[in-house]
């Protein structure tokens, strides 16, 4: 009996029939871990590409005198672009004007008399977007007018197509951001931006 136990126990100890499900066991979870993260990244890849193309064609659209589409037509032509691959996608849309090219996402100018690198004890500063307050960006709400540069920004967020982000620690959501920058077509002369100063909170 002892025989044949050591006998059963040598052949069972030399086979090698299921060394490969074996060691597939162990490697498939980190395999399919990091076949989903490549498809993840891929394809946010792909909805930034598209973000970014349908913004450029709608901010072209938008700067041009005439166009047959309004502002909110074409947020929607952005909106149908994006949602037609990623259905969940929330987008959001945002237009600042500025007077030139140079102007864009630049702050206020302000006289630093205490030399501390901010517009504070009631330092005077140019208030260039007219809304009585210093701001870091000296841009106006909007599309603008004539000859102004327009920074038009589309915000998409859409869940993550594969749920690895409990695994991994990542957010559920992606957000990816495309921006360009344009100016509006020189149909009638640019108008004044006066700066009205103003005094620092």
């Amino acid at each position: 009996m002892m025989q044949r136990i050591r006998t059963l126990t040598a052949r069972l100890g030399s086979d090698r029939s299921g060394a490969t499900l074996t060691e597939f066991a162990f490697v498939a979870p980190v395999l399919v871990l990091m076949l989903m993260g490549l498809f993840d990244a891929g394809f946010q890849v792909y909805a930034r590409s598209l973000l970014h193309g349908a913004v450029q064609e709608a901010a072209r659209n938008s700067t041009l005198e005439g166009g047959e589409l309004t502002i909110e037509e074409l947020d929607e032509e952005v909106r149908d672009q994006v949602q037609n691959i990623i259905p969940s996608a929330e987008i959001t849309f945002e237009r600042t004007n500025y007077a030139s090219f140079s102007d864009v996402s630049q702050p206020e100018e302000f006289d630093d008399t205490n030399g501390d690198g901010e517009c504070n004890d009631s330092e005077p500063f140019e208030d260039l977007n007219g809304n009585g307050s210093w701001d870091e960006d000296r841009g106006r709400e909007g599309l603008g007018g004539a000859r102004d540069a327009v920074l038009y920004q589309a915000t998409a967020e859409f869940e993550r197509m594969f749920p690895m982000h409990g695994l991994m620690g990542m957010d559920k959501n992606i957000t990816i951001v495309s921006a360009t920058v344009l100016r509006n077509q020189p149909f009638r002369t640019q108008d004044e931006r006066p700066a009205v100063v103003g005094n620092c909170g």
